[in-house]
């Protein structure tokens, strides 16, 4: 019998195209397959059809925060995939505390936010991490 796998988990995703200058890079273009990059100039490109989770944790869900998250949960996926060393976390959190306040969040708020992923987000930016479990079905 033939089965698929897939993770379930994913809320959020992209319908077009999104570029974003991060203010950072490796010095080379890096990727994750066709879906994100980080060229040698520090600019992100997501691709149409990107899922995403959002925000994690207790967070709303709220237009502050959307692209942020995207942002975020790209770097961290490179992270995760050995294109970027770890120690571009805290420049990755830190651009997610500065799209959200670009956006409109609170200084307060978003400083929490900041606080919070440099507390706990680094097991989700480890190299070989996986956000969410594989799952097979039927």
């Amino acid at each position: 019998m033939d089965q698929i796998k897939y993770c379930a988990g994913y809320k959020f995703q992209l319908v077009e195209d999104y570029s974003v200058d991060v203010g950072f890079s490796r010095g080379i273009t890096v990727g994750v397959g066709d879906w994100v990059s980080l060229s040698d100039r520090g600019i992100l490109t997501v691709k149409n059809g990107y899922a995403w989770d959002g925000a994690s944790g207790p967070i709303e869900q709220s237009p502050d925060v959307m692209r942020g998250s995207l942002v975020h949960d790209c770097l961290y996926q490179l992270m995760r995939a050995g294109m970027l060393d770890q120690s571009c976390r805290e420049q990755a959190d830190g651009v997610l505390k500065r799209i959200c306040l670009e956006d409109g969040m609170s200084h307060w708020y978003a400083q929490a936010i900041f606080d919070a992923v440099r507390e706990f987000g680094a097991p989700s930016a480890a190299v070989g991490a996986q956000p969410y479990p594989v799952l097979t079905a039927p």
